[in-house]
């Protein structure tokens, strides 16, 4: 399977990554539990773990100190992403430097406060699935303010879909 797009945000309209096909991870060995964490996703043929996508934000579920959950419309489908606030008291983090800890806690935490319904936001981070649904886990978040950027995110998705992540799967 191709894996150039592997750790490379690929920007993707809400119906192609609605549209992505689990599969095994390559990491995991068959012995390992069939959770939702040890899937990838396929695209065309193409394994991709991180996206961009832009849209308004038309939910908002706010967990303090533990997730913000939002979803992201596009106008061709809606995608849910999921912002972790529990940096501070996850053991994931423990093993961690604390000062690396604190600022991913404050960069969570202002990403956190601007999304509000309504707002047109850049939304970064990796594919993962849970409970059969393709998601978001934030990286970050941007408002944007420039009216022309969805049609912008818009044709940019078009162009590297038809220039670059199609064409592709033909090389091997």
């Amino acid at each position: 399977m191709d894996q150039r797009f592997v750790n490379t945000h690929v920007k993707l309209l809400s119906f192609d990554l609605l549209s992505l096909k689990p599969t095994p991870s390559p990491s995991s060995s068959s012995s390992s539990s069939s959770s939702d964490s040890m899937i990838s996703f396929s695209r065309r043929g193409a394994l991709v773990s991180r996206a961009e996508t832009l849209g308004t934000i038309t939910s908002r579920d706010h967990k303090p100190n533990k997730f913000l959950k939002f979803t992201v419309d596009d106008g061709t489908g809606c995608v849910t992403c999921v912002l972790w606030l529990n940096h501070l008291t996850s053991p994931y983090y423990s093993r961690q430097s604390p000062p690396s800890v604190r600022l991913m806690a404050d960069m969570a935490a202002q990403f956190a406060s601007e999304v509000k319904i309504g707002a047109v936001a850049r939304v970064r981070g990796r594919i993962t699935g849970y409970r059969g649904a393709v998601q978001i886990t934030v990286s970050d978040v941007v408002i944007e303010k420039d009216p022309n950027s969805e049609i912008l995110h818009w044709l940019d998705c078009l162009r590297l879909a038809r220039n670059c992540y199609d064409c592709c799967r033909f090389l091997y």
